[in-house]
């Protein structure tokens, strides 16, 4: 179909050659012309940096005998060495959309003679949000073209947008989608959290593992598994989206060598990384969607070889698993690990927490507020010594503790953030805000002290001497530095000095 011409939507299981599928076409198509300066004959998208370098890596062992240019376009890689690639021309331009829309918003890439598109792995582009930049990537591509998408899965979201994109597709399904290859064996261990990694650790001693894959659903749990299966002795390397593309590629072809038997990764190696002879695959945790399940999965049990894949979930898992089984049409059996209990999915509990309002079954914590003011009374009820109880963030009794005044007070400074101020002045708590000071509940001693006036001040005019005093009727700002001298010094006298008796003068009696 693809020799054809034809637009086509392909659906198969992992690892049976998707690839392949339109990788020969696209040779044989290509096989006549040459792509000129700037501007490739065939763009092939990919969601991650890994899947576009094995593409470009099949691609090379497939034109070994053909005179076939290529160029990868891919994050982390030096700018100036894929421009050189792209100005010598280029027949089959694989990249990513980051860094092609890069290259293109810099204008060293003209996609007007683009003859063939080609999407691999479409549903990872919804759910990695690269959506957009798709749609714009297609908008400038010529409408006569011709358009391949290739997917493990095909939700109803991307087949409507696979409606927009292609014209007249052939629909070629090789098998059900979202079904488990049959070459893998499927297992399910439920245990508590703590317990996962001694599981794990359980399962990479009985098993017979050649080389597997770790699945964590977070980066950060990447690399605390990473340390700790270092440092019980395990052979096993990290990776994921957040190292650089240096460390990410190093990591990935010592694997593929053998150098080391397990890898540490995160959703970003679930999607088309073919390693020859995967004998395992473990989800430490259990994925959020559970199309991931069957990619994660598909790394190993590939070209009809033998497989093994173990899950591990908690009780609170019970959702993603159950999602899990409607997904692939029946359950995973289950395995016990010895030393630790049988539990129970809880499929009425939402992933790693409990129900809202309800404390977490068998959970290790104390329980709070009036469930455990309860408990208490019923233990006294029952005739028992109820247990102390230890204030973390009281180091004496509530009692013996200050009265909220005395206290110092939390507040918010002008840039947000919240620090201590104790009273300095012996006037009582005060708060800072905004740049006004407050006195808080007391009222400080000099505001309810009786105020003594000054009698009219006398200041000599022009011409006067020193030693004359006049009065001045001049504004306060044009009054000589004298008669302001005289002014403080009344001042401060009045305050010292006693109140006059009175003698019948009305101008020197005083309240």
């Amino acid at each position: 179909m693809v020799l054809m011409g034809r637009d086509v939507l392909g659906v198969a299981q992992t690892g049976t050659g998707k690839t392949a599928g339109f990788t020969l076409p696209m040779i044989e198509i290509l096989g006549n012309g040459r792509g000129k300066a700037r501007m490739p004959r065939s763009l092939i998208l990919a969601p991650t940096r890994e899947l576009a370098s094995q593409v470009a890596d099949n691609f090379e062992k497939y034109t070994k005998y053909h005179k076939l240019s290529m160029a990868l376009l891919i994050g982390g890689e030096s700018f100036a060495d894929q421009e050189k690639l792209l100005n010598r021309g280029v027949d089959v331009l694989i990249a990513t959309p980051g860094r092609l829309m890069d290259l293109f918003d810099r204008g060293r890439i003209l996609l007007n003679d683009v003859k063939i598109l080609v999407i691999d792995e479409a549903d990872r582009m919804l759910d990695m949000g690269f959506i957009p930049d798709v749609e714009r990537i297609v908008s400038l591509l010529p409408k006569i073209r011709q358009t391949l998408f290739f997917s493990a899965t095909m939700a109803p979201e991307i087949r409507r947008l696979a409606d927009a994109f292609l014209m007249n597709p052939k629909e070629i399904t090789v098998a059900r989608e979202v079904t488990t290859a049959s070459t893998v064996t499927q297992r399910l261990v439920v245990c508590e959290e703590l317990d996962k990694r001694e599981a794990l650790r359980h399962l990479l001693r009985a098993e017979d593992v050649k080389n597997a894959f770790i699945f964590c659903n977070r980066k950060r749990d990447v690399d605390i598994l990473f340390r700790s299966l270092t440092k019980h002795g395990f052979d096993v390397v990290p990776l994921h989206g957040d190292m650089p593309q240096s460390a990410r590629t190093e990591t990935l072809e010592r694997f593929r060598a053998g150098d080391v038997r397990l890898m540490v990764c995160s959703d970003v190696a679930a999607r088309g990384i073919d390693i020859s002879n995967m004998s395992h695959v473990f989800n430490f945790d259990v994925p959020h969607h559970s199309e991931d399940y069957v990619h994660r999965i598909g790394r190993t049990g590939r070209a009809g070889k033998e497989g093994r894949a173990f899950t591990l979930a908690t009780p609170e898992d019970g959702k993603l698993v159950a999602a899990i089984y409607k997904l692939i049409g029946n359950e995973i059996p289950r395995v016990s690990i010895e030393g630790l209990p049988d539990l129970e999915l809880d499929l009425e509990a939402s992933p790693r927490r409990g129900r809202r309002g309800e404390p977490r079954k068998d959970s290790r914590r104390p329980e709070r507020g009036r469930d455990r003011k309860s408990s208490r009374d019923e233990t006294a009820e029952a005739g028992e010594q109820p247990r102390e109880e230890h204030h973390l963030h009281d180091e004496q009794p509530r009692e013996e503790r200050p009265e909220r005044s005395e206290r110092a007070r939390p507040e918010r400074s002008h840039d947000g953030r919240r620090r201590m101020r104790r009273d300095e002045y012996g006037i009582g708590e005060m708060t800072h805000a905004d740049g006004v000071i407050g006195f808080g509940e007391h009222m400080p001693d000099f505001m309810t002290r009786d105020v003594v006036f000054p009698a009219p001040v006398e200041r000599k005019p022009r011409g006067r001497r020193d030693d004359e005093a006049v009065e001045f009727d001049g504004p306060e700002d044009d009054a000589p530095e004298s008669a302001v001298a005289n002014v403080v010094e009344v001042v401060e006298t009045a305050h010292e000095a006693p109140a006059p008796e009175e003698n019948g003068d009305d101008d020197i009696a005083q309240p």
